[in-house]
């Protein structure tokens, strides 16, 4: 098969397009054929070993960990799929070596959920981590019906799902954006605030009997400032910044989760969940792909596809 490998750590430079092995089908894996793959941040952390403390990886490294393809076969054990079914996931394993950047992915059924029909290919391999992060990160802070909600970096691949989600669940949502996004984001259904100096007296303004909670999607100082506008510090939740916690708060690393990627799906049928693709690259691209990702200012998502 081809795939996108790195056999170092380091920049786009050690980026390879090349042709591996197809992967083995163990007996709780189905055997995916990949149209489209998200690029998230978490894809260039990998590359340049960001995360070497905390996953074990093995070289030559595909990276990647979104999907959507069609199942081209299954394991022993997997009753949940067959080959045909048309399914996307969040393809995270215990180890970093077999990503989703490839022609093909071996990936748990746990990892996969049947896609939307209502998105595109390339709507659909843009959904799954950014989906899953947004719907667990207001989960995690019990966002609700009635509930005012901040959202930091309401743009971004995340935050564009997040108002959504917060939307779809009955909530009010106040986004920060750059004002290039304001009636991007008005379109979601959100009321659109600068970020920068002075961000907690406009919110203080627009909510003038405060903010029930808060999900920080860009760190460097966003968890801290929510802290003064949220009463209860557990409902303040950071996807980019760990030291919320030591602020009453929580961190957010998504999960795997069939059951999430299903419930996703489910509003994008019911026309309350899009996604919108800022750009697609073919997949001997994904370096320029990255360092697109890498520049932070991608309104959604950015998506390679294979074919």
């Amino acid at each position: 098969m081809k795939a996108i490998a790195i056999r170092r750590y380091g920049g786009p430079e050690v980026v390879e397009y090349t042709e591996l092995p197809d992967p083995k089908v163990g007996p709780d894996s189905v055997l995916v054929q990949v149209r489209a793959a998200g690029v998230n941040p978490v894809d260039w952390k990998v590359r340049e070993g960001r995360l070497d403390g905390l996953i074990d990886a093995h070289f030559p490294l595909v990276m990647g960990w979104d999907a959507a393809g069609v199942v081209r076969a299954v394991g022993g054990g997997v009753t949940e799929f067959e080959p045909g079914d048309e399914v996307y996931g969040y393809v995270r394993k215990d180890t970093v070596e077999h990503g989703t950047y490839a022609e093909l992915v071996a990936a748990p059924v746990r990892t996969l959920a049947r896609r939307p029909a209502a998105l595109n290919w390339a709507q659909c391999g843009g959904l799954p981590l950014a989906g899953l992060t947004a719907l667990q990160a207001l989960r995690a802070v019990r966002v609700g019906a009635g509930d005012t909600v901040l959202v930091h970096a309401a743009a971004g691949g995340v935050g564009h799902l997040a108002v959504q989600l917060a939307r779809a669940f009955g909530a009010r949502v106040i986004g920060t954006a750059g004002e290039r996004n304001h009636d991007y984001l008005r379109g979601l259904g959100a009321e659109p605030v600068a970020h920068g100096e002075g961000l907690a007296e406009r919110v203080r303004a627009m909510a003038p009997d405060g903010v029930d909670a808060a999900v920080d999607l860009v760190g460097g100082g966003a968890a801290g400032l929510s802290a003064a506008l949220v009463a209860d510090p557990a409902r303040i939740a950071s996807v980019a910044d760990y030291g919320v916690r030591a602020l009453g708060g929580q961190y957010v690393w998504a999960r795997p989760d069939a059951a999430g990627l299903a419930e996703l799906a489910e509003l994008a049928d019911a026309g309350r969940l899009t996604v919108t693709v800022a750009s697609t690259f073919p997949l001997a691209q994904a370096a320029s792909a990255q360092a697109l990702n890498a520049e932070g200012r991608t309104r959604g998502k950015i998506v390679l596809l294979t074919c």
